[in-house]
């Protein structure tokens, strides 16, 4: 079945703040992601929560867009660290339809052609930017939960295999550099 995001989720921008160094949350930037949008830094509170309202904090299940800068991506926000909110790079994105896994709807908006095509409609030249209505418009193409479960074990196995395949080589390196070393003795 294929839906506009706008009709199966709700879509709002991060919040603007200026970081303190402490504070009572977390301020989620791009910074903090790798360039797969997995977080690679250790969070810690940087955030008064005075004068912050209730709809910007995260909820599990909140999908994080990247939708400023050359590095667009989508990531899964999982309520195990301290409570969190996105800053203005990001549109955060909450299925409302209950037929659309989070975790799914991160894959798509990362899978290669969503992002040529979202890279193809950004506007501004030094940094560009993908407007919420370009992403609300999107339409895409959602299966049944088994399938969606199906896609998300299949790319989770390439992840891996990708994983293996460099420590493979990782290693490899390193037994034909000792064998180089031990020759020369």
């Amino acid at each position: 079945m294929k839906s506009l995001i706008k009709d199966i989720t709700y879509i709002q921008t991060g919040l603007f703040a200026k970081p303190a160094g402490f504070g009572e949350l977390v301020y989620l930037q791009s910074k903090h992601f790798d360039e797969y949008g997995e977080l690679h830094a250790v969070l810690h509170p940087d955030l008064a929560a005075d004068g912050i309202s209730e709809k910007h904090l995260l909820k599990d299940g909140d999908v994080l867009f990247a939708a400023k800068g050359t590095k667009n991506f989508a990531a899964v926000f999982e309520n195990h660290n301290e409570p969190s909110v996105a800053s203005t790079s990001f549109f955060v994105i909450r299925p409302t339809d209950k037929k659309v896994m989070p975790q799914y709807l991160a894959w798509v908006l990362n899978s290669y052609t969503t992002q040529a095509l979202l890279k193809g409609q950004a506007i501004g030249t030094s940094i560009p930017s993908i407007s919420k209505q370009v992403l609300e418009n999107l339409e895409i193409t959602v299966p049944c939960i088994e399938t969606q479960k199906a896609i998300l074990l299949i790319t989770q196995l390439r992840h891996k295999e990708k994983w293996l395949k460099q420590k493979i080589e990782t290693l490899r390196e390193k037994q034909i550099q000792q064998q180089i070393i031990n020759a020369i003795k």
